[in-house]
């Protein structure tokens, strides 16, 4: 479903302040897999990401979605592919507009608009159902402004919006990293029920290894641009967090200097 090939990134070039973001860099994610991304910060996590959203620009390499090269397409041509969830809950919805408006802007993404009632009443009925499956109620509070709702509740209907369509690749951007623990756990399990459902190809960056391991059934670190820890199956299943920094020293020649990814 998503292949990226040899890609690098280096910014501000030729300056004081040029940094090699991702180096070489080359992954494969077949349909329906489920990868976690960990590593410290500045080893290219974020960055890779952007590039396939269509934020950067790659300096060499492709990336090809579903058997298409998506490397020349603009962020917004990229985006009836693509579902997204960023850390910050207020950048994923409109917060003056209602929970069942920002539903059914996201219902919309990528299809024609004519002249015709905003939301039918079949299309609240689905939105009923849907809000109903996150366990919030949310679904008595289809008028609601969104800017009401908590930081656990706006990243929740943000998951509902992104995988909506049945995106071809879901990105979720350290999606729980601005909420506090308990609010963190619902939303993680939210988002395993979500892309089980709709078998959605995805791939989460997280702070935590401990959700690196539980979450997902692929796993993979990062280090100064390139992929050095790659496992999955019944190897990451059994996987520690000391079973893990031991993978990434061994790889990497160094040990793991994150502390927020090490203590969760």
């Amino acid at each position: 479903m998503l292949e990226i090939k040899n890609l690098s990134k280096t910014f501000n070039p030729g300056t004081i302040n040029e940094k090699l973001a991702l180096d070489n860099l080359s992954l494969t994610l077949n349909d329906g897999d489920f990868v976690t991304v960990i590593g410290g910060n500045g080893a290219g996590k974020s960055t890779m990401l952007n590039a396939i959203a269509g934020v950067w620009k790659p300096d060499c390499g492709s990336i090809l979605l579903d058997g298409t090269d998506v490397t020349p397409l603009p962020e917004y041509k990229r985006a009836k592919f693509l579902g997204r969830v960023f850390q910050d809950p207020m950048m994923g919805t409109a917060a003056d507009m209602e929970i069942q408006e920002n539903l059914a802007l996201a219902k919309r993404r990528g299809s024609r608009r004519g002249l015709h009632w905003g939301i039918s009443r079949q299309e609240k009925q689905e939105y009923q159902e849907m809000l109903a499956q996150l366990e919030l109620g949310l679904e008595s509070r289809l008028t609601s402004k969104v800017g009401l709702l908590s930081g656990g509740q706006r990243q929740a209907v943000t998951l509902l919006m992104a995988a909506m369509n049945s995106p071809k690749l879901l990105l979720l951007d350290e999606h729980t990293a601005a909420l506090d623990p308990k609010t963190a756990a619902k939303v993680l399990e939210i988002t395993d029920r979500i892309v089980t459902k709709g078998r959605l190809t995805t791939l989460m960056i997280t702070h935590n290894m401990q959700d690196a391991i539980r979450h997902g059934n692929r796993l993979i670190m990062m280090s100064e641009g390139h992929i050095v820890v790659d496992v999955r199956g019944e190897e990451k299943e059994k996987l520690t967090v000391p079973d893990l920094l031991q993978l990434f020293a061994n790889a990497s020649g160094r040990e793991m200097n994150s502390d927020r990814a090490i203590l969760g």
